[in-house]
């Protein structure tokens, strides 16, 4: 876009035109898209802190319906811990989060300009997307990181959310070129994420409640902090513990700490009689 040397905005500002707000950078300002940098060859995968494990499960039956999401707070590069208290699941709207694994400061600004997405559909179009169209725009921003993912920045967010036409939460994953896949019940990305799912697969009920849901996606991080080194575990010593959102019908609700705290301390005590966690029936 051409500098303007007055305090007017251009004409693009003023004049209706395309819902999608990425869209609409990639015709006017182009070079503030992410997918548009330019790096020089080869990878860079080492040097940028990386997110870990993303956790998500859904709850309830009609009318106490929702999801929840959970993220452990490590960020690591190679074989160093870069921060212990890194937040990794985002609110994108009133009824959907995202939470982000791979490369961190590049996953933060996409869900920031996801957020942005969402935000500017609605005021031009004058009602929210729908949770399927949340996730399709999701995609997009995924699918224009692939440059960047080939050069070691790769950014596999998990979305979910509260579809109020179905009455139930859902789930969507994705790959580094975009590919969406909804998810049934539970599922997990990020380097602890094969961990955290063999968790939940013996801790998942159809009938969980939300509080059951919390204890169980909490469960799976710390199981998928003791076999992954870049995942971390509920940190007593700081009182440093997961991050996690929970959205229903009346929208989206990030616990408060002493709420996650009573947890992680619950987990961590049934820990001490059974390092391996809670036992799964066998039928």
């Amino acid at each position: 876009m051409t500098p303007r040397t007055d305090a007017r905005l251009a004409a693009a500002y003023l004049t209706p035109g395309t819902s999608s707000f990425a869209d609409f950078l990639g015709e006017h300002a182009p070079d503030l898209l992410p997918s548009r940098r330019q790096l020089p060859p080869g990878s860079a995968a080492e040097l940028a802190p990386h997110g870990t494990t993303i956790v998500a499960a859904t709850f309830g039956a009609a009318g106490s319906a929702g999801v929840v999401m959970a993220g452990d707070r490590r960020a690591t590069m190679g074989n160093v811990i870069a921060q212990r208290d890194i937040e990794k699941v985002f609110p994108t709207d009133e009824f959907s989060c995202a939470g982000i694994a791979g490369t961190a400061g590049i996953a933060v600004e996409m869900v920031r300009l996801f957020q942005t997405e969402l935000e500017h559909y609605e005021k031009i179009e004058g009602s929210p997307l729908s949770l399927d169209g949340k996730a399709n725009r999701l995609s997009a921003l995924i699918r224009g990181n692939l440059g960047l993912a080939m050069q070691g920045l790769a950014v596999v967010p998990l979305f979910a959310g509260y579809d109020p036409d179905a009455a139930q939460g859902r789930i969507f994953s994705y790959d580094v070129t975009g590919g969406r896949y909804e998810e049934t019940a539970f599922h997990s990305v990020g380097s602890g994420s094969v961990f955290a799912r063999g968790s939940l697969k013996k801790l998942y009920r159809d009938d969980l409640g939300e509080a059951d849901a919390v204890l169980a996606v909490v469960q799976a991080l710390y199981d998928a902090a003791d076999d992954d080194s870049a995942t971390g575990g509920p940190d007593l010593t700081r009182r440093i513990f997961p991050v996690v959102s929970v959205i229903t019908a009346a929208g989206h609700r990030r616990l408060a700490d002493d709420e996650v705290a009573a947890v992680a301390d619950r987990v961590v005590a049934g820990r001490m009689r059974r390092p391996d966690g809670p036992v799964a029936a066998l039928d």
